[in-house]
């Protein structure tokens, strides 16, 4: 078995006073832009708070969506953006910032092919609630996304001697003649830095984990539990908001509906899990909801019922195409059952409602017809080949659509849409993509497209600075 990677940041003694580029974040959308500002001739920097890199781009698990890739055709798939602009559109209840989608939705092919052409292959598809075509693209092995796309992103970096300093707080913005010209940073020994800079790119993600910003624009919501990683406390959005900027649907919080909460921490199972075939049951062993309806219904149909929560069920075909299912068996959150009824007495639910559930749901992916619930996606296998499997599962806080305002160049803008000259954004510390509900596989999508277009823009503007 090949060794894990483990990327060294750069030790704090070679930071410098000046660099061409600051990236605040070193999730997904920070090393693409670093990688892609690099490629152009800019010398970039990156800062990460915390003591570990990835941000939430490591917990992403399903895929990255993108629409008209030679990938697809090679699965006889044949995709278009406007289907894909469409599916977005919809899922996102018709509120998306139509700019950033049309961008977004006819960039993912291209950013598919430039992850290719450093190596990083994504030929695997699967499919996400509220799309109707398999569109997510996942590396061969089925290994969940996120790690994954950090790990070989950070290897490039590496290559590259991108330096990259964690533990370092960027604590202000600074603006010479309303230019941003830098920022100021607590070091690791708590002493503070200011950093001159020809520009900055935001990638410091969303404000899942933060109480305090949830509470103030969700109260509804405070009392969730949440998928993100301690550091996603909106950092970026106080930053902008401070120089400027405009903040746009800051009340649209993501809920994602299958979250397994039962141990000190909430472990996202993701919609590849569904996507592959599985089922969701309720209390008495029943379906109750399509599956790969949008994640805000899916949260509604399970919030709805008396317990508030529900059970995946699958078997062991599904589980061999969804690799995170190992790891989740490893920690402890896999109920096992020999046979159906096997199965039903570990979960406690009736043994004969779940065998009738899964007969009936077997006959649906025979015929490729769902009367119950019109599901017409993640159909291609049944659950018929034993061992059995069970997850136990209830909505959680998971994905911020709201954030720092900008356009499909990155730009930020103020709120009366003026550019703030020299800041940048992408990721999810960006709001207005993604409407009021964001399609799973768009998230890893948008880091690639919108990193790749911070770091060529902030590249254009320090040509004609």
């Amino acid at each position: 078995m090949a060794a894990k990677y483990v990327f060294t940041p750069t030790p704090i003694e070679q930071l410098k006073d000046q660099y061409d580029l600051v990236i605040v974040g070193s999730g997904a959308t920070g090393l693409v832009a670093a990688l892609q500002a690099h490629e152009l001739g800019v010398k970039p920097v990156i800062f990460e708070k915390m003591d570990r890199l990835g941000g939430n781009s490591t917990r992403a698990s399903s895929g990255m969506n993108a629409a008209e890739t030679d990938v697809q055709l090679k699965h006889h798939i044949v995709d278009s953006y406007e289907d894909f602009y469409e599916d977005t559109y919809k899922g996102g209840g018709g509120l998306n910032n139509t700019d950033m989608l049309h961008y977004f939705t006819s960039h993912g092919a291209l950013a598919i092919d430039w992850l290719a052409e450093h190596g990083i292959h994504l030929d695997d598809l699967t499919i996400t609630g509220g799309m109707k075509i398999k569109r997510t693209h996942r590396p061969a092995s089925m290994a969940p996304i996120g790690n994954f796309l950090v790990t070989e992103l950070l290897k490039l970096i590496e290559k590259a001697e991108i330096p990259v300093f964690d533990d370092v707080h960027v604590d202000e913005l600074e603006k010479n003649a309303d230019v941003i010209s830098g920022v100021k940073v607590t070091l690791p020994d708590k002493s503070q830095k200011t950093i001159d800079a020809g520009a900055v790119i935001l990638a410091t993600g969303g404000f899942g984990a933060s109480k305090d910003i949830i509470k103030k624009y969700r109260p509804d919501l405070v009392d969730y539990n949440t998928t993100n990683q301690p550091g996603a406390t909106g950092d970026g959005i106080k930053l902008a908001e401070a120089a400027g900027a405009g903040l746009v649907d800051m009340d649209q919080i993501q809920v994602h509906p299958t979250v397994q909460q039962d141990t000190d921490h909430a472990f996202l199972i993701g919609e590849a899990t569904r996507g592959e075939g599985a089922i969701l049951v309720n209390g008495e062993g029943k379906r109750f909801v399509n599956e790969l309806d949008t994640r805000k219904n899916v949260t509604n149909a399970i919030n709805q019922l008396p317990e508030k929560s529900a059970y995946l069920i699958l078997d062991t075909g599904i589980r061999a195409h969804v690799k995170a299912i190992e790891f989740y068996d490893h920690i402890g959150l896999v109920v096992h059952g020999n046979d159906i009824a096997d199965l039903a007495k570990n979960i406690n639910v009736d043994p004969e409602n779940l065998a009738a559930t899964v007969k009936t749901w077997n006959k649906a992916v025979t015929d490729q017809k769902d009367p119950e619930f019109g599901r017409a996606t993640g159909m291609d296998r049944d659950i018929e080949n034993g061992p059995f499997f069970a997850i136990h599962i209830a909505p959680a806080v998971h994905y911020t659509m709201g954030g720092v305002k900008i356009n499909h160049d990155a730009q930020v803008l103020t709120d009366d849409g003026k550019v703030i000259p020299g800041l940048f954004a992408g990721g999810e510390v960006a709001g207005g993509l993604h409407g009021n509900n964001r399609i799973g596989g768009n998230s890893i999508a948008e880091t690639v497209v919108f990193g790749r277009q911070a770091g060529q823009q902030s590249y254009k503007f320090l040509q004609n600075k």
